[in-house]
Order: C-alpha cells, then structure tokens, then sequence
C-alpha cells in the first residue's frame, strides 16, 4: 500500500492519540500535503524538527496498529464486503446457490472476527 494511503488510514484510526500539536503538523503534512519546510516556517521550528516529528508519529500510529489491530482487520473485512458485494451482483447467473453458500461464509467469518 501507498505510504501516503497508510498514513492516513493509520491517522484516521489512532490520530486522536496523538497530542494536538502533533496531529496539527502530521495533518499538514499527511492530509494537507504541505512541505517539511512550509510548515516549518508556518510553525517557526526547523525542517528538520518537523521531519522529527512527523517520523515520531509515523512510530506512534505504527506502534498502536502493531498492538491494536484496527486497520489490518479493517482492511480484511472491506475486502470480504467487496467479495460479498460481488459474488450478490453475480445471482442473477445460473450459480446463485453456490454465490449464497460464499455469501454465507464470508459474513460468518466476518461476524467471527467481531
């Protein structure tokens, strides 16, 4: 995946972790997609301390996924829903009981995982 897209997933997840003024600057840079140095002279520190910062966060949300899991078992059950939404929009050929027995399974491996 994307380090961007990981990035954002992993702030929409545990951004609320972090202290305000992290979330300001990670927002800017990950979100906003500002320069290390726009927001250092937004913030009057140096470029360097805002790379700091933003790796010490990259740390953080990697760390709380690493414990906490949200985004990986986000992740799978998206992909299961899409699988669902796939295997319903294909019923209408001749198969639908062999699609409603996947249907089936894959919503109880997603109840499972709840």
């Amino acid at each position: 995946m994307e380090k961007k897209v990981m990035q954002t997933y992993l702030y929409d997840f545990y951004g609320d972790l972090l202290t305000e003024r992290q979330r300001k600057i990670y927002e800017e840079f990950v979100l906003d997609d500002l320069s290390l140095t726009e927001i250092a002279q937004e913030e009057g520190i140096s470029r360097q301390g805002v790379y700091d910062l933003v790796k010490r966060c990259d740390k953080l949300l990697e760390g709380y996924e690493e414990k906490l899991q949200l985004l990986s078992r986000f992740l799978k059950n998206k992909e299961k829903i899409l699988r669902i939404q796939s295997l319903a929009r294909g019923c209408q050929e001749l198969d639908v009981a062999q699609r409603m027995a996947e249907i089936e399974a894959i919503s109880n491996e997603i109840l499972e995982e709840l």
